[in-house]
């Protein structure tokens, strides 16, 4: 099976490059580390004898900042080193900023074809790798089943998507998870799904969401939000705050919607205004042309550095934010989940901050999350634009309501930590395997 993949993978990757090359050069911050990309490494350290070199691959932001508390209390062991990667520009240059001094050498991931994988593979060479939440790279797999090292997927989820495709091809998907030692899953339904689809059941367990266990930073002081609001033009010194609303993550289509739920709630005489901070930041020029049809709305880029008078409507345009500019919310839209977009953003740290919540309802990337916060009574789903339009409102003119949505989001959130330290127990286990030879 696997020469069929290296046989396609060629051909895919001539054909997706292009793109794929586009796409980086319009995010930016690549050229540095490229050709990690095709497994070239700088030298590593020598490894430590009685250390376990582990290493470990987190996709972008989200994954580093999830991972951080889980690679200083690997570190603190002292039983652990630390290799690693990350897929995309912002998750590289946060890693460098906030890791460099506690791991042995930061890198892209390869492609994954046979030749970068390998490279790779020789320069590193782990005792554990740790994937997360749903990369499942044949090359990477297969490398670490060559070299008899444990391979854990941390965080492990499973979209619709994923799930519809691989339950077709059970026959391929089983055996390629069971490349596993162990699968840590982030909820009973993803453990479920990767069950159905062949992966075996020693091997699977819930572990709960590790993003659950990331401490927030930082924590702003009522001082330090007010002053953050005026920076972005959306509270005037020395007067009432406006209520806040805040998309999260939005994806095209969802700041438009924004807009009308902004323009809507100032016809019914709530004073509120509206901080988009879109998924993506390089969106900007679209957002500037969605804010075009709303000529009767100020506005202010956060890009643009501090805004010089009070503005309706500011925006996000920036990277590693996102924590900051949800303190200062009083409603926050998790984007992602009205149609036509799919999958949804997380919840999670809106949740753990106390904010009340609404999301469309396509939140399939967060279904179990999502559904025990409406359950809970900490959000609210809403089907489509009109619902929003229709219920948004009303919960911006009922205080009680949103401090009773504040209240369980934080209860939920409390009730549902403790995914770190399952995950330390099993590197610990598999560490232990790894030493004395047991095959994974």
């Amino acid at each position: 099976m696997i020469w069929l993949y290296r046989l396609f993978f060629l051909p895919v990757l001539l054909i997706a490059g292009p793109r794929y090359l586009l796409r980086m050069r319009k995010r930016g911050g690549y050229r540095k580390g490229f050709q990690n990309r095709f497994g070239f490494l700088d030298p590593l350290p020598p490894k430590t004898d009685g250390v376990t070199r582990i290493w470990i691959q987190a996709v972008s932001v989200g994954e580093m900042f999830a991972v951080m508390p889980l690679i200083r209390r690997l570190r603190e062991s002292g039983q652990h080193e630390i290799f690693l990667t990350t897929t995309t520009s912002t998750g590289y240059a946060l890693a460098r900023e906030k890791l460099a001094e506690q791991t042995v050498g930061i890198a892209y991931f390869p492609l994954d074809f046979f030749l970068f994988s390998r490279r790779m593979w020789n320069r590193v060479s782990p005792d554990l790798c740790v994937l997360f939440e749903a990369e499942i790279w044949p090359e990477h797999l297969r490398n670490a089943r060559l070299r008899n090292v444990p391979l854990l997927l941390i965080n492990a989820r499973m979209s619709d998507r994923s799930f519809g495709r691989l339950s077709r091809v059970s026959a391929v998907a089983g055996p390629l998870f069971n490349h596993f030692s162990r699968i840590l899953a982030a909820s009973s339904d993803d453990a479920e799904r990767f069950l159905h689809v062949g992966a075996d059941p020693e091997r699977v367990s819930v572990s709960g969401n590790i993003k659950l266990d990331v401490p927030l930073q930082p924590i702003l002081t009522p001082e330090e939000i007010a002053q953050s609001a005026e920076r972005l033009g959306l509270r005037e010194p020395g007067k009432p705050a406006p209520l806040l609303i805040v998309g999260s993550s939005t994806w095209p289509g969802e700041e438009t919607t924004l807009l009308r739920l902004l323009e809507k709630a100032r016809a019914k005489g709530i004073d509120c205004k509206l901080l988009l901070v879109p998924r993506h930041a390089e969106r900007r020029d679209e957002i500037a042309r969605a804010l075009e049809e709303f000529p009767a709305f100020t506005t202010h880029f956060r890009s643009a550095g501090q805004a010089p008078r009070p503005v309706d409507v500011a925006v996000g345009d920036s990277t590693g934010e996102l924590i900051l500019f949800t303190q200062l919310a009083d409603l926050v839209f998790v984007g992602k989940s009205l149609p036509p977009n799919d999958g949804g953003q997380t919840p999670i740290e809106a949740a753990a901050l106390g904010k009340p919540l609404l999301y469309g309802p396509f939140m399939t990337n967060f279904r179990q999350i999502a559904r025990q916060l409406v359950d809970g009574g900490a959000a609210m789903v809403v089907g489509d634009e009109m619902d929003l339009l229709e219920h948004a409102p009303a919960l911006l003119e009922n205080e009680e309501t949103r401090r009773a949505m504040s209240r369980a989001a934080l209860a939920w959130h409390a009730a549902n930590r403790g995914a770190v330290d399952k995950t330390l127990a099993a590197i610990a286990e598999l560490s232990g395997r790894q030493s004395s030879g047991i095959s994974a």
